[in-house]
């Protein structure tokens, strides 16, 4: 998670309590200890609002007017291209990139033009693309550096949800992280996202780089985190597992909105399956 990680911090004291209480041979579907939410109602306020969001780098404007939303309890996929803007919009949306119009609120506030330590603080976490690790801290080190900003008093606590749900993080603890493989990599960056306590995380590209067993196993994962209550933004390239686990998508072109909609309603369209899907 690009906000919460300081290295001024990564020589914390490691809690021997959320280690002793964990032992490698954990169930292989742990709950995540998360609060369950109900399903996501049409009707009901949404958790993020975007509203005709504008911005880009310097005198480039890469987004054109993004207008979504993420209720409690959903997965919603962003889906497009390389150079659609998806990363941008999710940098906008962490306070990282400035935006020249538009609004973000967020759980109730407004988040347009928000530090990113304010955005950190309300619960909008993001898992960046490329995990974004320290290399050179250990496992543990970059899990608490996830609790720098927000979750700090409970960091004990949801070290121990996070060690139950990455049992090979437990293993690994002492392990620099630079030395993991890329699944394990990736784990830890969303241990160190969990660390934070989200109320909406935003995965980018999470099984980027990853083998096929291990893409099967990442959104089985994603699944199980929301199904424990966690909404998800999830912003992905492999199309065909996203669609299988969101309740609705949308697909962006060079900065805009080409659809919105449900799963069904996109794969049921073979112009769009073909424009911007490659199906």
């Amino acid at each position: 998670m690009t906000s919460t990680c300081h290295t001024h911090d990564a020589h914390m004291t490691p809690s021997q309590t959320a280690i002793d209480a964990q032992r490698p041979g954990v169930s292989e579907h742990p709950p995540t200890g998360l609060p369950a939410n109900p399903p996501a109602d049409p009707s009901a306020r949404p958790l993020l609002d975007v509203q005709q969001l504008r911005g880009g780098y310097g005198q480039v404007e890469v987004l054109r007017g993004i207008s979504l939303q993420v209720r409690a309890g959903e997965i919603v996929a962003l889906l497009g291209s390389n150079g659609a803007g998806k990363t941008t919009l999710n940098h906008m949306l962490s306070g990282l990139v400035p935006t020249t119009g538009g609004h973000v609120f967020f759980d109730g506030q407004e988040l347009t033009h928000r530090h990113y330590r304010e955005v950190v603080q309300a619960g909008l976490i993001q898992v960046p693309e490329g995990r974004r690790i320290f290399p050179n801290l250990n496992v543990l080190e970059n899990l608490e550096l996830g609790a720098y900003t927000r979750g700090r008093e409970r960091r004990a606590a949801n070290l121990a949800k996070v060690f139950s749900i990455f049992p090979r993080l437990l293993e690994r603890r002492t392990q620099k992280a630079g030395t993991l493989s890329g699944g394990e990599q990736q784990m830890l960056a969303i241990g160190r996202g969990l660390m934070a306590e989200p109320v909406l995380l935003i995965l980018d590209e999470p099984s980027l780089g990853l083998s096929p067993l291990l893409v099967e196993e990442m959104f089985g994962l994603i699944r199980r985190l929301h199904e424990d209550g966690l909404a998800v933004l999830l912003v992905e390239q492999n199309v065909g597992q996203s669609l299988e686990i969101a309740d609705r998508a949308y697909v962006m072109e060079n900065g805009s909105l080409r659809f919105e909609g449900t799963p069904a309603q996109l794969l049921a369209s073979a112009e769009l399956k073909q424009a911007y899907l490659g199906l």
